[in-house]
């Protein structure tokens, strides 16, 4: 059968000869196309299972249902402008925010009690920050707010059913201590009458995960750093740092000043505006990889609130905020003063304190 259909098609029959060409270029354009869309298809499939898990990497916390209408007010902002171009075109948000940040020093998972150099239960809020970002979204101030301050704690509500106890003289940290992220902003709507919009917390690997997806970050220290218990040892200048040495350099206290918190905070200051200015200088729309990379260190040890539960609400936040440059961020600290109580811990200085939070309203 085979040699009978080649003897046929040799005889040189012009219209055969054409029919063959144009059966070998249908069959090598239908090979393309099902390759083409093979392609497109696994495309797909793989930017949407990336996109599932990065959504899914994210932990929330309902803080509005908890706390309810027992906070401060939401301040009245301008409506966002129209979009120029297209009613399609939905803008990006401008208003004011106020964020509560806080770093966690949670030694869940292998990685977290690695970098964490223990293996205690639970966690503390190990970092805090009130991050206010001005109408339009171009510029911001960022309050830390040292963990030994002694505040008024409120009752807060447990996830497992009824409140805590009102604490005074109590610890700031001790807030995510005993009630978790709820408590926490709670405790900091109390201490500054301010509706915190949103909360965020990244653990310790996570930390670390962002800044070696970013390629490090760049930091001159002022003095020598000596501190066993963080295990960082730097001379004074400018570093580029890992995850690992970032992390230390972010909790590191005993080898600088007096040993307090207080000397801790300009170091995490001095990391804020460093990571900033690292995600300006690095392109990550042209390196889908690395931008995977680094959306998964964020995503992956993140807890927020449910107002940014979601890839696209996470995406939304950091477009409004491109404007914002690491020269438009004032970094301060809550003022205090010793407590008279105990000379290892400090309180709100009056009536500096208050001006602050006034001025963030």
């Amino acid at each position: 059968m085979f040699l009978r259909v080649t003897g046929e098609d040799e005889r040189g029959d012009d219209n055969g000869g054409a029919d063959r060409r144009l059966g070998r270029r249908s069959r090598l354009l239908k090979a393309v196309g099902i390759t083409l869309a093979g392609g497109l298809v696994l495309g797909a499939a793989g930017a949407g299972w990336a996109y599932w898990h990065l959504n899914h990497n994210i932990k929330s916390v309902d803080i509005d249902s908890a706390l309810g209408d027992d906070r401060p007010a939401r301040p009245v902002t301008s409506p966002s402008p129209a979009a120029s171009a297209s009613a399609s075109v939905t803008p990006l948000p401008s208003g004011a925010l106020n964020i509560l940040v806080l770093g966690s020093d949670s030694r869940s998972g292998k990685a977290n009690a690695t970098l964490g150099g223990g293996d205690s239960s639970g966690a503390r809020s190990d970092t805090a920050m009130v991050v206010h970002i001005d109408e339009g979204r171009t510029e911001a101030t960022v309050v830390s707010i040292p963990r030994d301050t002694l505040v008024t704690r409120p009752s807060c509500p447990l996830t497992s059913g009824g409140t805590t106890a009102v604490a005074y003289q109590a610890m700031f940290n001790s807030a995510y201590a005993v009630g978790g992220p709820v408590c926490a902003v709670k405790t900091v709507e109390s201490l500054t009458n301010i509706r915190m919009d949103h909360y965020l917390e990244i653990d310790f690997s996570g930390f670390a995960k962002l800044v070696n997806a970013l390629g490090g970050v760049t930091v001159t220290t002022d003095e020598d750093i000596d501190d066993d218990k963080s295990h960082l040892h730097l001379k004074a200048g400018e570093h580029h740092l890992t995850g690992k040495q970032a992390l230390a350099l972010a909790r590191t206290r005993h080898g600088i000043g007096d040993g307090s918190d207080l000397g801790r905070i300009g170091l995490q200051q001095k990391l804020v505006k460093a990571l900033l200015d690292q995600i300006a200088s690095t392109n990550l729309l042209t390196d889908p990889a690395g931008l995977y990379k680094v959306a998964d260190a964020i995503t992956g040890s993140l807890t927020t609130d449910t107002g940014l539960d979601s890839l696209g609400e996470l995406m939304s936040l950091g477009e409004s905020l491109k404007g914002l440059s690491s020269e438009k961020v004032a970094t301060v600290m809550l003022p205090v003063v010793t407590a008279l109580s105990d000379p290892n811990r400090v309180v709100a200085k009056e009536p500096a304190a208050s001006a602050l939070w006034t001025s963030l309203r």
